[in-house]
């Protein structure tokens, strides 16, 4: 448990001569919550997909749970433990809420593959699809159809849906995007309870949620590493006011 769950060592991401990652470091420990901030460009989303196998690195080493997973496939490292929400919601809007989860459960157990079996039977999977659906507060939307919910329900159901791999690093990328304030505690709070007894790296723009949800905080400009610590550390660091947070304030 000493060695860091997930531990980033010079990393580096090119497009044709555009550096986009330009040697980042980072190490993130079990069980803890870790905000990634930078202003608009600044290489989070390259980030995230190079961590989640959507990116290869052109250089530099990703270790997640002691394994090196740079350039694997994003269901390989998925199967290792790690598991990731994008931007954009990602669920099947026209299936219901129950169906959609119990989808996700069926994909984590490779249950899709045995296709003479009448999935519905299967009791294991239909109480752990109920099981994640009280953990996210859905139970009584179980038979609306997903695509008729409001938008931080969406964002609910995909966070149920990314816990049915029960994933030792949860990669959450701008999950209150365009939420409401009302909304925005709502699904904070439900993130700080889903994560209990996991990791989570979340990129966000919201700084309280970011300064009241995160153990570290690392901040990441132009596609270097600037400085990492805790909310409070990094709240006081005038390299960070200058480069992000201060930009922030004034706008």
């Amino acid at each position: 448990m000493n060695d860091p769950l997930l531990a980033i060592h010079g990393l580096k991401k090119s497009f044709g001569p555009v550096e986009i990652m330009r040697g980042v470091d980072l190490a993130l420990r079990h069980n803890e919550r870790h905000a990634l901030i930078g202003p608009n460009g600044a290489g989070k989303s390259t980030l995230f997909h190079l961590v989640s196998g959507n990116l290869t690195p052109s250089a530099g080493q990703i270790v997640f749970d002691g394994r090196q997973i740079g350039g694997k496939s994003p269901q390989a490292i998925n199967r290792l433990g790690l598991a990731r929400s994008f931007q954009i919601t990602n669920i099947f809007p026209k299936l219901t809420v129950f169906e959609n989860i119990r989808l996700a459960v069926m994909r984590s157990r490779v249950a899709q593959y045995a296709f003479w079996k009448f999935i519905a039977s299967d009791g294991g999977i239909r109480l752990e699809t109920e099981r994640l659906l009280e953990l996210v507060r859905l139970a009584g939307r179980a038979t609306t159809i997903a695509g008729e919910m409001a938008y931080s329900e969406q964002r609910s159901l995909e966070i149920a849906m990314t816990l049915a791999s029960d994933p030792k690093l949860i990669l959450l990328d701008e999950p209150m995007a365009g939420m409401s304030q009302e909304e925005t505690h709502y699904t904070a709070e439900l993130i700080r309870d889903v994560t209990r007894g996991r990791a989570l790296m979340i990129v966000e723009h919201d700084m309280d949620v970011v300064f009241s949800l995160s153990d570290r905080i690392s901040v990441l400009v132009y596609g270097q590493m600037i400085a990492t610590g805790t909310p409070e550390d990094i709240r006081n660091d005038p390299n960070v006011r200058q480069a992000y947070l201060g930009e922030e304030t004034s706008a």
